[in-house]
């Protein structure tokens, strides 16, 4: 895997970036992610843990069916996606390689998604959500077409906690 806290000007276009399935290797190296305060609430739990309670991506069907990969030209994991179906809407969840957040690759990662979502649900629209406080996701999810919808609180791990839902406006 490259390490890319080295290349300070690793930046991928749109055109670098691939979507694939997400593999159990990728699964294995997300779970490993580790990221700084105070984004470390988006650590997964270890990947043993993961599979053998079947949590999200550990569940073989639901990885197959909703998670995909997001690969740079030389194959190496940069990102994942979740492609939650509910009636009408295709929910993104996602997160992009803890040593590439904050480069402004947000944006161009979120147009890949959504093309993608747009792929396999033309007819949904597209939203997903973002902690309130977490203003370096939602610039870029703005920069990407998304606008803020809804606030509510609503239940996470860590206990009750406000959310954003914002809903993609812009056409491809």
């Amino acid at each position: 895997m490259t390490n890319f806290t080295d290349e300070v000007h690793y930046k991928p276009s749109l055109e670098d970036m691939t979507i694939q399935p997400l593999e159990i290797d990728h699964a294995r190296q997300i779970c490993g992610w580790q990221y700084e305060p105070p984004y470390d609430l988006y650590h997964w739990p270890a990947w043993d843990t993961m599979q053998k309670d079947e949590i999200e991506f550990g569940d073989p069907v639901l990885r197959r069916m909703q998670y995909a990969a997001v690969v740079n030209r030389n194959k190496e994991l940069i990102g994942f996606a979740q492609f939650f179906p509910i009636v009408g809407v295709t929910r993104l969840g996602l997160g992009l390689h803890p040593a590439l957040c904050g480069r402004g690759i947000g944006p161009g990662f979120l147009r890949l998604l959504v093309h993608e979502a747009l792929r396999r649900a033309p007819r949904n629209s597209i939203d997903l959500e973002v902690l309130t406080w977490n203003t370096r996701a939602i610039r870029a999810y703005e920069r990407a077409g998304f606008a803020i919808e809804d606030t509510y609180v609503r239940p996470t791990p860590q206990g009750p906690a406000e959310f954003h839902c914002m809903v993609y406006q812009s056409t491809l």
